[in-house]
């Protein structure tokens, strides 16, 4: 039987990268509510001050490290610093992403390479950094925000739908090699969550054909993805690894 302390996270240290808004702020606070500390790792230093005063409210450690995910050279500091400030990590979460939208007749090369940058290289680059902690102490629970569009095609968004598709597969195959460690590695796919980066898609010709789409008949919050996210860094999930956990409304089996 599932009791509250198996997803008790109080001990554990977690990083979210850009978690400072959206669904990376709400799964912060998720996981800052079930006990962890929290370290953002994130670019806007004013939003990073303004999550860690909500992280603080909620009792435990917190801090901020400025990040761009894209200079892979500050990652390793930027988690070393991290695990100095705070203890060793032993959750991850990959959050961090962004959307450039474009034709695929002449989306511009450097546009591909950022997203790509940041939404699948930075990934695996930081879960190796933090496996490789992790595994000194045989725990640990690596995250990643993926996306529907992993597996579905969609207009427009190529770079994005192939590097959340890539994410998926790098989630399943670093669960097969760092089982070992006692590591698990994970996937959530949000579906339409209210954040920033869906903020196009809240009115306009889109929005009906998604609340249509959506059993539940509405877009999601942000925090109602923290759930999800403090059962796979609990645990309760233990023996889940290489899982894709839909955080959808039902959007994907429609």
């Amino acid at each position: 039987m599932a009791s509250p302390k198996m997803f008790d996270l109080s001990g554990k240290v977690a990083v979210v990268t850009g978690g400072n808004g959206g669904i990376g702020r709400g799964i912060a606070l998720g996981l800052a509510q079930a006990g962890a500390a929290v370290a953002i790792l994130a670019r806007n230093e004013e939003k990073n001050r303004a999550v860690v005063d909500e992280l603080a409210n909620a009792g435990v450690p917190a801090l901020a490290i400025k990040l761009d995910v894209t200079r892979r050279d500050d990652l390793r500091p930027a988690m070393e610093e991290a695990e100095r400030k705070l203890g060793p990590v032993s959750i991850l979460v990959n959050n961090a992403g962004i959307a450039i939208m474009g034709s695929a007749l002449n989306f511009r090369a450097e546009d591909w390479d950022r997203v790509i940058e940041t939404n699948l290289n930075s990934c695996f680059f930081l879960s190796q950094i933090a496996a490789q902690s992790m595994a000194a102490r045989k725990q640990g629970k690596i995250i990643n925000i993926a996306s529907e569009y992993s597996r579905f095609g969609a207009q427009g968004i190529i770079p994005y739908a192939a590097a959340k598709g890539a994410l998926v597969q790098v989630t399943r195959t670093m669960a097969i090699e760092l089982a070992p460690h006692n590591i698990q590695v994970n996937a959530i796919l949000p579906g339409w969550i209210e954040t920033d980066m869906t903020v196009v898609a809240q009115s306009g010709p889109w929005f009906e054909e998604i609340i249509a789409r959506t059993p539940a008949g509405r877009f999601g919050k942000p925090e109602e993805t923290a759930g999800a996210a403090v059962f796979l860094a609990s645990h309760a999930s233990d023996f889940v690894t290489g899982s894709i956990v839909y955080v959808d409304g039902g959007y994907a089996i429609r």
